[in-house]
């Protein structure tokens, strides 16, 4: 896995008080969990860009105050509106301990299918793996150079040596549809849409002839 390498200031407090001063602050406060206790610490919201704001999975190497831990991003909650950090959890691995993270896939290869005028429809954009630090790759590739039209490929039909695939072996990653069915379900959804605007527009007309009047003054 690609390295992050992140430095934080212990944080004396964790009261609410603390936490709003620090965001004011342009702070992020996070935790570190699985380092026996708890660290709680901060580091200002531009340090996290080039972790959060990206496709790709990081091993985190965090610096508290000259300390350090190896771990990885668990969990992160963003302002319902603003969409600035407001907390990121982060928890600790170690070299001979397996952990569970998602990684990105990677689409390898040239599908003949494609080739042929079919459409590749990809459900899945991350797979989720078990196994030791050393032996997680930076993505997951998803070698698509025999997929013809009508055909996918499954959680199931992914192999590694070194990690356990964690997600239900029948969902599937990737397929190649048809041209043709791949213009009839966008008709579909198209009409969808239409119906939809249709019983909307119809639901709005029937509220408004619906209104009473006003009651009048006796």
């Amino acid at each position: 896995m690609k390295v992050f390498e992140l430095k934080g200031t212990k944080r004396e407090a964790t009261g609410k008080k603390d936490t709003k001063k620090l965001r004011k602050q342009e702070m992020v406060p996070c935790v570190l969990y699985g380092a026996g206790e708890n660290v709680h610490f901060f580091a200002h919201k531009n340090d996290f860009k080039d972790l959060v704001y990206t496709s790709d999975v990081f091993q985190i190497k965090a610096d508290v105050e000259g300390k350090e831990y190896k771990a990885i991003m668990q969990d992160i909650q963003f302002h319902p509106v603003t969409d600035e950090i407001l907390h990121i959890d982060f928890l600790v691995v170690e070299d001979n301990k397996p952990f569970t993270v998602s990684l990105p896939i990677k689409i390898v290869g040239t599908s003949p299918g494609v080739m042929a005028g079919g459409k590749m429809r990809q459900r899945r954009r991350y797979l989720k793996v078990k196994g030791l630090l050393n032996d997680m790759p930076d993505n997951i590739d998803v070698d698509i150079s025999k997929l013809q039209v009508g055909a996918g490929i499954k959680v199931g039909d992914m192999k590694s040596d070194k990690l356990t695939f964690v997600d239900p072996h029948q969902s599937q990653i990737l397929g190649v549809i048809s041209g043709r069915a791949a213009a009839a379900a966008m008709e579909v959804a198209e009409a969808g849409e239409e119906e939809g605007e249709e019983a909307a527009e119809g639901e709005e007309a029937a509220a408004e002839g619906g209104e009473s009047e006003e009651p009048k003054e006796e």
